[in-house]
């Protein structure tokens, strides 16, 4: 399977038309300690996802992630946002959320790349994705199968391809047991309110203080959330819809906008239509709908000149006359 080799560390992205959102990056995540930078140089992205010939040892050491209290970012990558024809409505507010759902992971492919967060994805680190959760925040993550629990920082979207709920790390995967791929969990967010009292901990320890970031008033109510709209996937591959995680309207850095659109057809026919051209954009294309259009986007990349490099690539492959836009 042919696929455009990235050129830096970004996520190739799709097609979409001008003028973007304007966006911020969310404060760093907790790193596991003695593990290999996310940022540091990698020579050959690699074109199928997974772990490295060589992980580094400990893993299973690795800490948890020790949850914050951090304020609930207005807008960014948790406004509704829609991958191949599906709409999402991520949760704005801090309120419990429960939920039961097979978990799968991703690896090395998005390793040091920037996530829906802005942050730089590392594999090793205890993060996750999650189609509507608040970014960021904090859950509880159960295999049912073996006992085992994680707690992981919430700071990017996906999985986007059926029942699957949750995309963890490489090593929270690892310690979950859940390595040999999509497994059955049980998924349990963390309010500010237990994050304060501390009653998060299974030792019951509540006497140690908690650092808070910004200001959120926590909702008593459950939370249940569903896409707004749940249209089949006509794309050129489920794996395709499987791996988008980066085109939220959240990640911060340059985009290639393709195309805008007052009908949303159009903007779904362009995007399958590229999809289709360039398959190793798939995983990044997305519809962002701005006022009364349709805007096609693929992104974000850390420099113009790598954004630059794939709106010619996409000149040369699909005769159309990108523009680059930068969201801060």
């Amino acid at each position: 399977m042919n696929r455009l080799r990235p050129c830096a560390p970004c996520r190739l992205l799709g097609f979409t038309l001008a003028a973007a959102l304007v966006m911020a990056g969310c404060a760093s995540g907790p790193r596991p300690t003695q593990a290999p930078a996310a940022d540091s140089p990698v020579a050959d992205w690699p074109d199928k996802d997974g772990p490295e010939a060589q992980p580094p040892p400990g893993l299973l050491d690795v800490p948890d992630a020790e949850p914050r209290v951090e304020a609930i970012r207005t807008g960014g990558p948790n406004k509704p946002y829609e991958v191949f024809g599906r709409g999402y409505v991520p949760v704005s507010t801090d309120q419990p959320f429960t939920q039961r759902g097979l978990a799968s992971w991703y690896g090395r492919k998005f390793h040091g790349r920037p996530t829906a967060s802005g942050e730089i994805y590392n594999m090793y680190a205890m993060t996750a994705a999650h189609p509507t959760l608040p970014i960021p925040s904090y859950a509880r993550v159960r295999n049912p199968a073996n006992g085992k629990e994680v707690i992981v920082r919430v700071n990017d979207r996906g999985p986007f391809h059926g029942r699957r709920a949750i995309d963890l790390s490489y090593t929270a995967a690892l310690k979950l047991g859940v390595l040999r791929g999509v497994a059955p969990v049980h998924i349990e967010r963390l309010t500010h309110d237990e994050i304060r009292a501390g009653s998060w901990r299974r030792d019951a320890d509540a006497t140690d203080p908690v650092a808070a970031i910004g200001d959120a008033a926590p909702a008593p109510a459950q939370a249940t959330v569903e896409p707004v709209s749940a249209a089949a996937v006509h794309g050129p591959t489920l794996a395709a819809a499987e791996s988008a995680r980066a085109a939220v309207p959240g990640a911060v850095g340059f985009w290639v906008q393709l195309g805008a659109f007052r009908a949303h057809e159009g903007a779904v026919d362009l995007q399958r239509r590229a999809a289709l051209e360039m398959e190793a954009l798939s995983p990044l294309l997305a519809i962002f709908k701005e006022g009364v259009l349709h805007r096609l986007q693929a992104g974000p990349y850390e420099r113009r000149e790598e954004a630059n490099q794939v709106a010619q690539r996409l000149r040369e492959a699909l005769r159309l006359s990108p523009v680059i836009v930068q969201r801060r």
